[in-house]
């Protein structure tokens, strides 16, 4: 049956390094067919121009801290049927877009979204939720075997993550793309939301995934600490102004405020941050705030026609291959599995070391896939914390653990 096109749409802005890797792992990805829009600042230009896939990508000029404008532009430039969306700090599972994309092919799905695993490259940073007009969420259990497609109800929509969604193009034209008014924080939430109010069906889908690692930024450390508050509060000014009534809107706020209090009072006990960082922190919040209340919100204008003409990434089909060995194998090994890449192939990598060590997985920026961990140790972080492994038993648990994510044939 043939797939429908698909655009993926990156914004970059200051992140060459992630960019690099997060364009590695496109080039993985096992679908056909598909084109990447890469919508950048210099260094991000720079960085593609500088790739293997320079030439064989879309590159949009753009330089302004505003996500929704950059992902507007990255929309009127795509040219496939499907819109997908991926962070720059992001990597996508070699099977995602066949695994994102299946539910959208049914006329009543607007949209789709994925699972993301965190920064150890198990657990999961989000998964399935619900939202509401307060813009509060709420859990979902899911069958994490199949999509599940949820049709609106009431005022609440089906939250999915700008890391890992996508929307067909017809519907986000419709809905006038992002608004523009959210620069930074809601942007997707206010879209899943539009899309209940007009009755699409959002589809979640556990198999599709994305590690998504939170690089550095203007707005917060590599370790999630916050540097600024601005646009958070200039956000949740303009999400009120969408969809809470005057009468609502203190008693939200001061909500609001009582939470980011919170959390940077915990990273000021942890010693992440100064008395003074708390203060500055929540001032900028209510600066923000302040100018997110005059701020224009809505009329986002996204091309009906594609700007560029569809251009296909050209993806040569690659066989998913199994290297395993003890840690202090470590430098043969990579070698070998970054020769393997350039082979062609998608290699995963298996560290084992005799202790109850953790497991973690990160894709390296030559290309391969890497889990380390203790031979005993848990890679599910609700697993027993020891259990007696043989090397073989333990490999073969966990290339089962990632086979469907990593295209592994039975």
């Amino acid at each position: 049956m043939t797939q429908p096109p698909v655009s993926v749409v990156v914004v970059s802005r200051d992140r060459p390094a992630a960019l690099r890797r997060c364009l590695t792992a496109l080039a993985q990805v096992q679908y056909t067919p598909f084109e990447v829009v890469v919508v950048a600042d210099v260094k991000g230009r720079a960085t593609v121009a500088g790739s293997p896939l320079a030439g064989l990508v879309k590159v949009v000029e753009f330089d302004r801290p505003n996500i929704s404008e950059a992902r507007n532009l990255g929309i009127s430039h795509a040219a496939g049927d499907i819109v997908a969306f991926i962070d720059d700090d992001a990597v996508p599972e070699p099977s995602w877009l066949t695994h994102l994309v299946s539910p959208a092919t049914r006329p009543h799905v607007g949209a789709t979204g994925g699972f993301v695993r965190g920064r150890n490259g198990i657990s999961f940073q989000w998964q399935a939720r619900s939202i509401d007009e307060t813009g509060a969420t709420e859990h979902m259990e899911m069958n994490p075997r199949r999509a599940t497609i949820l049709t609106p109800k009431g005022a609440r929509g089906t939250k999915t993550e700008g890391t890992n969604m996508a929307v067909r193009r017809d519907v986000l034209v419709d809905l006038e793309g992002f608004d523009p008014g959210f620069a930074f924080y809601l942007d997707e939430t206010d879209l899943n939301l539009r899309l209940a109010r007009a009755g699409h069906a959002t589809a979640i889908v556990p198999m599709a995934e994305v590690h998504h690692g939170f690089a550095a930024s203007p707005r917060r450390r590599a370790d999630r600490v916050p540097r600024d508050l601005f646009d958070i509060g200039a956000s949740w000014a303009v999400f009120q102004r969408k969809y809470l009534s005057e009468a609502e809107r203190r008693d939200h706020w001061r909500a609001i405020r009582l939470s980011e209090r919170k959390r940077a009072l915990e990273h000021m006990v942890a010693g992440r941050l100064l008395p003074r960082d708390v203060r500055y922190l929540l001032g900028r919040l209510d600066q923000g705030y302040s100018q997110g209340l005059m701020r224009k919100r809505g009329g986002a204008q996204i091309s009906a026609s594609p700007i560029l003409p569809y251009q296909p990434l050209e993806v040569a089909p690659r066989k998913s291959v199994l290297i395993s060995g003890r840690i202090w194998q470590a430098k043969r090994l990579r070698a070998e599995a970054a020769e393997r890449v350039k082979n062609g192939e998608i290699v995963t990598l298996f560290l084992l070391s005799p202790t109850s060590l953790y497991h973690h997985v990160r894709f390296d920026p030559r290309g391969f896939w890497e889990q380390s961990g203790g031979l005993f140790g848990k890679s599910s972080r609700d697993d027993v914390v020891f259990r007696p492994y043989g090397f073989r038993e333990r490999v073969l648990r966990e290339r089962e653990r990632v086979a469907i994510q990593r295209l592994f044939s039975a």
